[in-house]
């Protein structure tokens, strides 16, 4: 296969100016985001000097995430996608403002900056689902893994770049400025959603309230490829996530060289970045399931080599190929779910997709940690990786159809 192939499909960029549009206005927008995310947390040390209140800045940002995400999807599925995701990115950009201000003008109690954290959080779940019907909607079915591929290697691309560019800003120019960053980045991400015609649901719509949230957890149980997707990511995260466990790892095996430790994170972001950018041969495959599958059990044999090693730099090359395995398996996930997922049904599928990916790798750190206390940190790595293939293996048995390919894969599941 020719390197031009094997480069990420970019077709989507040629084709769909107001996919384009979009996905400008994301990533700007999500790179003002990691930057709010590092200055709160600076803050909030800054404020308080205690780890137990920048531990509480992740539970801000999840919480409301898990509490009002399904409730979001079945409001998604029942208006007009692009009037909801408009309305929740001027939330955002409104709490970004407030942050700004109090920034500018002095300390504000810990507890109402991280309620503005958790209020813009809240306004995040309703924005999510909505924008999950926008790449199947925008581009035709063969594209739909290329522009996935495209949000994710951007994301893992501010990933990188946005706690840096905090850092620097955060020395020069204060935290009120980076607030005030991004908040005008909200502004790039409503003019790229402003454009987009009106996308109302497709079929019948959602419920309300409990009912809506009812009817779309009864198709997660009954659509066994979707199901089997999501499961196949709680098996990667809650059984193998293995951040938590970075520090002690260091200390045993690697001298506890701050320097080793400040490479682990970057490592598993230059491995995403890179498999996404090399990503056209897999989105062109048509084969989601099976790519997610063997990227998920690549993902967990790569931290139980990680957990044996005893060299850095070999440690840092199997965390690049971790990272290149999760991010492979996050568009391919994606793929499986904007593709097998009716349109009346997607935003509260979003929602759950999206529940997964934030309470999967926090479960993930707790029973790393956990474990780790009562053994050691490379045997709860070694112990998570071989949990996680051994899950993998057990889906990939009981759910032939996702390793089919796509023209198996439109043929809806049986109850």
């Amino acid at each position: 296969m020719s390197l031009s192939r094997s480069l990420i499909d970019v077709t989507p960029l040629r084709t769909s100016p107001v996919f384009r549009r979009l996905l400008i206005g994301r990533t700007v927008s999500l790179l003002g985001g990691f930057m709010t995310w590092v200055t709160v947390m600076y803050q909030v040390w800054d404020m308080t000097r205690s780890t137990a209140w920048t531990g509480a800045v992740g539970l801000a940002q999840a919480l409301p995430l898990v509490v009002f995400g399904l409730f979001a999807g079945a409001w998604v599925d029942r208006a007009d996608r692009r009037r909801v995701y408009l309305a929740a990115t001027v939330g955002q950009a409104s709490c970004s403002l407030l942050l700004a201000v109090q920034g500018f003008t002095g300390h504000v109690p810990v507890v109402a900056l991280l309620a503005l954290v958790a209020v813009q959080s809240a306004f995040g779940a309703l924005g999510a689902p909505a924008a999950g019907v926008f790449v199947p909607r925008l581009l035709p079915p063969e594209q739909v893994g290329a522009g996935l591929a495209l949000n994710v290697v951007t994301g893992q691309s501010m990933m990188l770049l946005g706690p840096a560019l905090a850092g620097v800003l955060l020395g020069r120019f204060g935290i009120g400025t980076c607030y005030l960053l991004d908040a005008l980045s909200f502004g790039l991400a409503f003019y790229g959603a402003f454009g987009l015609p009106p996308l109302p649901p497709e079929g019948e719509p959602s419920r309300a309230g409990l009912h809506g949230v009812l009817d779309g957890l009864r198709f997660l149980a009954r659509h066994r490829v979707v199901r089997g997707a999501l499961i196949t990511d709680l098996a990667a995260t809650v059984l193998s996530f293995p951040v938590s466990l970075f520090p002690l790892v260091n200390a045993e095996r690697f001298g506890d060289d701050p320097r080793t430790l400040g490479l682990f994170l970057s490592a598993l972001a230059v491995g995403g970045v890179s498999a996404t950018a090399l990503s056209g041969s897999l989105t062109r495959l048509g084969r989601p399931g099976a790519v997610m599958l063997c990227a998920s059990g690549t993902w967990g044999a790569a931290l139980v080599a990680f957990g044996l090693s005893t060299s850095p730099w070999a440690g840092l090359a199997l965390l690049v190929l971790a990272g290149a395995a999760d991010a492979t398996a996050v568009v391919s996930r994606s793929t499986i779910v904007q593709t097998r997922t009716p349109d009346a049904l997607l935003g509260r599928v979003t929602a759950a997709e999206q529940i997964v990916g934030q309470a999967g790798p926090s479960l993930g750190n707790v029973r790393g940690g956990l474990l780790a206390g009562i053994t050691s940190g490379a045997a709860a790595l070694v112990s998570g990786g071989l949990m996680c293939v051994l899950a993998v293996a057990a889906v990939a048995a009981a759910t032939p159809e996702l390793r089919a390919g796509t023209r198996d894969l439109t043929v809806p599941d049986a109850p």
